[in-house]
């Protein structure tokens, strides 16, 4: 009953208020937007790609929420290594709030490296140095990953103990325990094959990941609400880590099929025309798991954020427009919100099924194609065996 109470807080946090599930809190954003609005006296337009751009994207510090005039934020390290080749730790205080630069080093608020850090040179051009900072998107992930891990290790912990007799588990280790087999038993042992359990860790593991990610990407109190799959860098290392699974284990005959594929002749000399395809074909299956993860998070939290903008965006046609609009936006938001957490299972699913056919495609041998044609005709004799149609003559019989 905890558990159930625990996940009914959470919908009704995530869809009684959708003006602020957003990769950043949209509390924060809906403060952000009155002051603006407020510091220009209606004389301005709201600008609503900077507001949505500004809250999707990474930054130096985390913004929580504004109370007044005042910005409650949580400054992250800045490490970075400068033309001299002397590595530069502080605070991302001291290039906010009124700070131009510290050290040489200050936020570009144009040009190429816009919202970067860069650093002065002696003849006044602006350089990136080596950033290796903890953003917003960086500590978001290390938020999320002690999340699963701390999921994970005690959800094992109860399990370390038990017997092949022993009572199945309820609550929350239960929940966890159907996934894993829905996982296991409807992805990654029909998708992969015999080899299975070598790429299962793996399988699960990115499943998990991305899941956790989505769902803490849609809760909007601190330290929760980083667009962490949102990153497109994020992605890229989850892709990269299926590239690397796919093509280090692949067999000789997945080489083979790349190489030199069964197809006639003339397709692959002298023009090696297939051959080239199938190479480019090892890096357009990682780059589409890549793009399509990202697109798919970013475009679902800057929907909800452009939602929310259309209160204020309005705001000057009247009590009218603005109340009707208003009304449509809340509506259209908790729809999204409702749709964003269907999205955030739906992509993590789609991600690990993804893999584990690439995986299990470059699992793939003649033995093994052999042992399953061989298995599909013994099966197929039986179900036509004079036996077997006689069972089925007296199952009939007695229905």
């Amino acid at each position: 009953m905890r558990f159930v109470a625990n996940i009914i807080l959470l919908l009704v946090l995530l869809v009684g208020c959708p003006a602020w599930a957003q990769s950043d809190s949209l509390m924060s954003q809906t403060a952000v937007v009155e002051q603006t609005i407020d510091s220009s006296d209606q004389s301005e337009e709201l600008d609503v790609k900077s507001v949505v751009l500004g809250h999707i994207g990474d930054s130096y510090e985390w913004h929580i929420c504004t109370v007044g005039d005042k910005h409650i934020t949580v400054p992250l390290p800045v490490i970075v290594r400068g033309e001299d080749g002397k590595w530069h730790c502080f605070s991302s205080s001291k290039l906010h709030h009124g700070h131009a630069s510290y050290e040489g080093f200050s936020i570009a608020e144009e040009g190429e490296y816009a919202g970067k850090i860069v650093e002065q040179t002696a003849d006044g051009e602006q350089i990136r140095p080596i950033d290796l900072s903890i953003t917003k998107t960086v500590a978001g992930l290390f938020v999320n990953c002690a999340v699963l891990l701390l999921i994970v290790l005690g959800v094992a912990r109860r399990y370390r103990n038990d017997k092949v007799d022993t009572k199945a588990k309820g609550g929350f280790a239960g929940v966890l325990e159907m996934v894993i087999e829905s996982v296991m038993d409807g992805i990654i042992i029909p998708c992969v094959g015999p080899n299975y359990r070598k790429f299962a860790p793996y399988l699960l593991t990115a499943f998990f990941f991305i899941f956790v990610n989505n769902l803490m990407g849609l809760i909007p109190i601190f330290p929760a609400g980083a667009n962490v799959t949102g990153n497109i860098a994020v992605t890229f290392v989850l892709a990269m880590a299926t590239f690397l699974a796919v093509n280090l284990f692949g067999t000789k005959d997945y080489w083979k099929e790349i190489f030199w594929p069964e197809v006639p002749t003339w397709l692959k000399v002298p023009i090696p025309i297939m051959p080239a395809i199938e190479f480019i074909g090892l890096f357009t299956k990682p780059f589409s798991l890549m793009i399509r993860l990202f697109a798919n998070i970013l475009a679902g939290h800057a929907i909800i954020l452009i939602l929310t903008c259309i209160v204020f965006a309005t705001a000057k046609m009247g009590a009218a427009v603005n109340g009707a609009m208003s009304a449509v936006s809340v509506i259209l938001s908790i729809f999204m919100n409702c749709l964003e957490l269907l999205v955030a299972f739906l992509q993590a699913f789609v991600f690990t099924m993804l893999s584990a056919v690439f995986i299990g495609a470059a699992q793939h041998t003649e033995e093994h194609a052999e042992d399953h044609s061989a298995q599909h005709s013994v099966a197929h004799s039986a179900e036509h065996s004079p036996e077997h149609e006689l069972k089925q003559e007296t199952k009939q019989i007695e229905k």
